[in-house]
């Protein structure tokens, strides 16, 4: 049983780019992908629409490709410190995605994660369709994953903490006790308890009462 649970958005907050626009540059789509990945991020589209736009993008290209754009990505900076420390304090450290598991698997890995959940890129003889494959991980399924990890890990939502930067992210954060605004979109920051505007995530280890 976990003293308490710590559920963050990937792209843009774990990590500091979005993963299906570093996809998209290897499609040669990468501008269509970043004018369509802004709109949804700013509660302008729905999201499962537009990422069935945005994965049209990628249609053909070479799975190994994706390894290529996996090694752009980079962790932001705090997030080992925010997650050894949710540990070593007894707490779980999770992440979900409207990104894919084949960019966030190794990430998950490296960093300890208690658990992870993200989108699956469709491939048919070692090429992308252009679909995904299975639910949808939407803004519903971000809150739903918060309150499943709360029950697997005997944590009640009362002590949970959600962080996110975009409207897809909001669910989640209204379930959650406490929601963090990290580096957020204005519509995140206005609904969020607190933001955090630089880019560390160990900023929001105060606010877990986990440093001064």
């Amino acid at each position: 049983m976990a003293r308490f649970l710590v559920v963050l958005d990937v792209d843009s907050t774990l990590i500091n780019e979005e993963a299906i626009e570093l996809i998209a540059d290897e499609a040669g789509s990468g501008a269509d992908v970043a004018r369509i990945t802004e709109r949804a991020m700013a509660g302008e589209l729905d999201f499962a629409d537009s990422l069935a736009q945005r994965v049209a993008t990628l249609a053909d290209l070479p799975v190994a490709r994706l390894a290529r754009a996996a090694s752009r990505i980079t962790v932001t900076t705090g997030a080992r410190e925010l997650i050894d420390a949710v540990h070593a304090a007894g707490g779980a450290a999770a992440v979900v995605s409207g990104g894919f598991h084949e960019l966030l698997d190794p990430i998950a890995a490296e960093l300890d994660l208690d658990a992870h959940r993200a989108n699956r890129l469709e491939a048919v003889d070692a090429r992308l369709t252009g679909r995904t494959t299975g639910a949808v991980i939407d803004a519903a399924a971000k809150a739903d994953a918060l309150r499943e990890w709360a029950a697997h890990f005997g944590v009640p939502l009362t002590r949970t903490i959600a962080v996110g930067d975009g409207a897809n992210d909001l669910d989640m954060m209204r379930v959650a006790q406490l929601s963090v605004a990290f580096c957020a979109k204005p519509v995140v920051r206005a609904r969020a308890h607190v933001a955090v505007d630089g880019r560390d995530l160990s900023a929001v280890l105060p606010l877990l009462g986990l440093r001064g």
